[in-house]
């Protein structure tokens, strides 16, 4: 364990026993206390891709419409919409008594704004946005998107559920904040306050319930329906350590671990007191690495396919110790297996990995000992175990790394940077995303960012513009996959974000909580403790 890591763990175990369990008849009044993967720096959720940034953000922002549980759009903010006859004009209305955390109410030139910025930064957003000839809003409750051009996932990329989220936030935010710029306020229109005077970045974040927020009236369900905030405080908890997240619920120290320390799984399925969470599919975690395309030498396709090819998914998924039943070693898919679009076209290259491989090809590539950046994030249980292998495999094949270890607050802040390695630049770092972000090609962070040159990986192919034009624009869905499996191909040729196994580290959460939404990632509304 680093220093840094023992530090967060200390500070964790203080904020805890500075805290002490209120007694069961005041159970209501004690803070919701969840773990989250990582610490929270960036408190944007345009600026900052990173989940603990997502999570948050559902807090305290809302969204137009939203997923649920069978995975289909709702309303949210929205009263409804409606389409015109030629699919181009859409009229979305938004619902009665929705305000911002500063009182003011929300009307439709904030979503208008927020639309705009989000749609400068994210791939589907961008997409959506190069089809859209005016975005403009009509009276205070209504706007219309009118497109120049067919555009087959309107509504999918406004209830958009994981990164980078449409929430919408006043129009003086967003209109006057470049995207990759945090906002200087956290003012939204959710079920929770966010209490800055008692954050501690990385270490703790404080919510209280928003008095404000006017949920709707149907039962919550997956994101969409009800968010009916059941208790007065919720606080997300750093701890980096395995072993102290799994005695905190355990003990009941803490409530909900977004993901169950793996190794303490088999231990926790055999805990009455504690549930773990069932979501497949769209929740399952798939490893990764992010190339720094901007970067040499990885702006040489065969230094990015070696990277590639020392990613062996049964190594990597040995290495985070999942059980048999919770991971899919086999999963070649860019799209989450399990999902529509998944599939194998174009897996070829990757069928059979190795050192080997990986070997030549920088011989091919006429690589000659440059200095790799590699940020290893040792804080994360789930993406520590992917980044040991990698730098192992990769020294193996030949690469000089320079492997620069610390927290993964701390590595999110550079990795939405471009600077030259000699300036704090990086050349690889290793991720992980769920189901619900690389499910569509227009979201998936290995496609849909093509040529955007808005965020940090920055590949560019030109072979792929047209694929994905055809892609935004047919309205078949059985002719979208199969577009959607072109689309793979190139990915994988191209070596634009290379995947590493796919499998589930479920959550766990304390059984004397009632309403736990198991969606496939923190949902902390219409919970309540049992016994009130």
């Amino acid at each position: 364990m680093g220093i840094g890591t023992g530090l967060r763990n200390a500070v964790a175990a203080a904020l805890l026993a500075a805290a002490p369990l209120a007694a069961p008849a005041v159970a209501q009044e004690r803070p919701l206390r969840l773990v989250l993967n990582v610490g929270l720096q960036t408190l944007d959720p345009i600026a900052g891709p990173s989940f603990v940034t997502r999570t948050f953000s559902y807090m305290v922002f809302d969204t137009l419409i939203s997923m649920d549980s069978k995975g289909e759009y709702r309303p949210q903010m929205l009263e409804g919409w409606r389409v015109s006859e030629d699919g181009l004009t859409y009229t979305f209305t938004l619902r009665d008594g929705l305000e911002f955390s500063d009182g003011a109410p929300v009307t439709a030139e904030d979503c208008v704004a927020s639309l705009k910025r989000w749609g400068l930064r994210d791939s589907l957003g961008r997409r959506l946005m190069a089809a859209t000839k005016e975005l403009r809003s009509t009276d205070a409750k209504t706007f219309v998107l009118e497109l120049a051009r067919p555009f087959g996932l309107v509504i999918e990329a406004l209830g958009k559920p994981s990164v980078q989220v449409p929430f919408i936030m006043p129009a003086r935010l967003a209109a006057n904040t470049p995207p990759t710029t945090p906002v200087a306020e956290v003012v939204g229109s959710g079920p929770f306050l966010f209490l800055r005077d008692q954050w501690i970045p990385g270490e703790r974040t404080v919510f209280a319930r928003n008095p404000r927020y006017r949920p709707r009236n149907e039962p919550a369900d997956g994101l969409a329906g009800g968010k009916v905030a059941r208790v007065e405080r919720v606080e997300f908890v750093n701890m980096g350590d395995p072993g102290l997240r799994a005695a905190a619920v355990q003990r009941g120290e803490v409530d909900y671990l977004e993901y169950a320390p793996i190794d303490y799984i088999r231990t926790m399925q055999r805990d009455r007191n504690l549930v773990l969470a069932r979501a497949r599919g769209y929740a399952e975690i798939l490893g990764g690495v992010s190339i720094n395309h901007h970067q040499p030498p990885f702006d040489n396709v065969l230094v990015r396919r070696a990277v590639q090819q020392v990613l062996d998914r049964r190594e990597i998924i040995a290495a985070e110790g999942v059980p048999e039943n919770l991971s899919q070693p086999d999963c070649l898919s860019v799209y989450a297996c399990g999902t529509f679009y998944s599939g194998p076209a174009g897996t070829e290259p990757i069928r059979e990995t190795g050192v080997a491989r990986a070997r030549e090809l920088l011989r091919q590539a006429g690589y000659r000992g440059e200095r790799v950046v590699f940020l290893q994030p040792a804080d994360s249980a789930l993406i520590n175990p992917i980044g040991l292998v990698m730098i192992e495999r990769l020294k193996q094949a030949g690469m000089n790394l320079d492997v620069q270890t610390s927290d993964w607050s701390s590595h999110a802040q550079r990795w939405i940077q471009r600077q030259p390695l000699d300036q704090g630049g990086w050349s690889l770092i290793p991720v992980i995303y769920t189901g619900f972000d690389l499910a569509n090609p227009l979201s998936n962070p290995g496609i849909g960012y093509n040529c955007t040159n808005n965020q940090p990986w920055g590949y560019c192919d030109a072979a792929m513009t047209p694929v994905i034009e055809r892609f935004e624009a047919e309205g078949d869905a059985a002719r979208r996959r199969e577009i959607a499996g072109e689309l793979q191909r190139l990915s994988i040729q191209g070596a634009n974000f290379p995947l590493a196994g796919q499998f589930a580290s479920p959550a766990v959460w304390r059984a004397e909580l009632k309403g736990v939404i198991d969606f496939g990632f923190p949902v902390l509304w219409n919970i309540e403790r049992g016994g009130r």
